[in-house]
């Protein structure tokens, strides 16, 4: 057999076998995923961005010849953004659909509540969008974080304004888990940098009008102002911080800035403004390109942003979890997920006894002409931060 021959033979062998895989699994009942996602509410947008992460994990995973011989396959509901109707869902996957498995919602609000019912019934649940540190030191056995924890989110923010010689900081948090969380470790960050905190508020989910709040942190005027928020008061903080002439020298948000549509709605108000994310397109991790390419054919004009490629990661290692443990036994995934040290098209994945991730890290980018551009840390940045922010007359 010649050398070519040889090649076309190898090549039509392996293509018989992943057909014969397919065809495999096609044959058996899919293994069924269940999960509440925010697909309306306070947290829709970046819930739909996880759910898209989901549907496109579970497709490639199928198109490989699935998992245990077996397709994969999500039975998702809406939670509407709400904790109280994310624990019926969870109860109702688990006890009335039976599903095989369990990926975490959106938010960590969300997954706090939801961790009691999955733990209860000793259901592994890789929770990709919980970030609050105190989800995973409760002693809990069948949770797994995949992102860098809450509490650092505004490192960036206040390791950059410690080198450009800033004094003071304001923050401002929605009043619930992972925000509250951010702020604390905040707070902590910028003793340890120096930073004098002068103004912290915290505000109601679903506040709109932010006058009052602003009114106070102009008159305090702060060198740093960090707000953690989620995406539709990241969008009013900044509209009203124009409207009413508040101007620090450096502003950023936690979640809700990284998204496409923050700039699509602010235009150059969104220039110079800081964000938090724990992934962007541009970062070197492996399969990250390939995914980037499957997401824009697959839902094209949609948005793309960390919560879509954590979504599909988190997948990913639940799959990996059942397929190593070669059982849908809970223990025995559960034992596989904790051996992982690996690196997803998110990043890098270890999490602790406790399930609280140790490998991930997260980046903070800024608005320049138009694109988000990572600049910390420095062995991750792709450019310089451009300061001092002008005037918003200016931008």
């Amino acid at each position: 057999m010649t050398r070519p021959t040889k090649r076309l033979f190898a090549g039509t062998v392996a293509l018989a076998l992943l057909a014969a895989l397919v065809g495999a699994a096609a044959a058996q009942n899919p293994i069924r995923i269940g999960a509440s996602l925010s697909l309306t509410g306070t947290y829709s947008a970046l819930g739909q961005n996880q759910n898209r992460g989901y549907q496109l994990c579970a497709k490639h995973v199928n198109a490989k010849g699935g998992v245990l011989g077996r397709k994969v396959e999500f039975v998702l509901y809406d939670d509407q953004s709400q904790p109280a109707t994310g624990v019926r869902l969870y109860e109702k996957l688990i006890t009335e659909d039976k599903v095989d498995a369990v990926m975490g919602p959106y938010s960590s609000a969300i997954t706090e509540a939801v961790a009691n019912v999955t733990e209860k019934y000793k259901m592994p649940m890789v929770a990709p969008m919980a970030s609050t540190t105190s989800i995973f030191k409760k002693g809990r056995k069948f949770i797994f974080m995949v992102q860098s924890a809450a509490e650092v989110y505004l490192e960036g923010l206040i390791d950059m304004a410690a080198k450009r010689g800033l004094k003071t900081v304001a923050l401002v948090n929605e009043d619930t888990l992972f925000p509250k969380a951010t702020i604390q470790g905040t707070i902590e960050l910028a003793k340890q940098k120096g930073l004098q905190v002068v103004f912290v508020e915290g505000y109601p989910k679903g506040n709109t009008d932010f006058s009052a709040l602003l009114t106070k942190i102009r008159a305090a005027n702060p060198d740093v102002l960090g707000a953690a928020t989620y995406f539709d008061d990241a969008v009013a903080i900044t509209r009203q911080m124009k409207e009413l002439n508040v101007n620090p020298k450096l502003y950023g948000v936690t979640v809700g800035g990284d998204l496409p549509k923050f700039y699509e709605l602010l235009g150059k108000n969104s220039e110079f403004v800081y964000g938090a994310t724990q992934w962007e397109a541009e970062l070197p991790y492996p399969g990250s390109k390939e995914f980037i390419t499957s997401y824009k054919k697959e839902f094209p004009g949609a948005d793309l942003s960390y919560h879509s490629a954590g979504g599909y990661a988190g997948c990913q290692v639940l799959v990996e979890g059942i397929r190593r443990a070669g059982s849908l036994d809970g223990e025995k995934i559960r034992a596989e997920i904790l051996k992982m040290d690996t690196t997803t098209v998110y990043g890098g994945f270890k999490v602790d006894d406790g399930g609280f991730q140790i490998s991930h890290k997260m980046v903070t980018f800024q608005w320049q002409d138009g694109k988000k551009v990572i600049v910390w840390p420095d062995e991750l940045a792709e450019g310089k931060a451009r300061f001092p922010t002008p005037a918003w007359s200016e931008r």
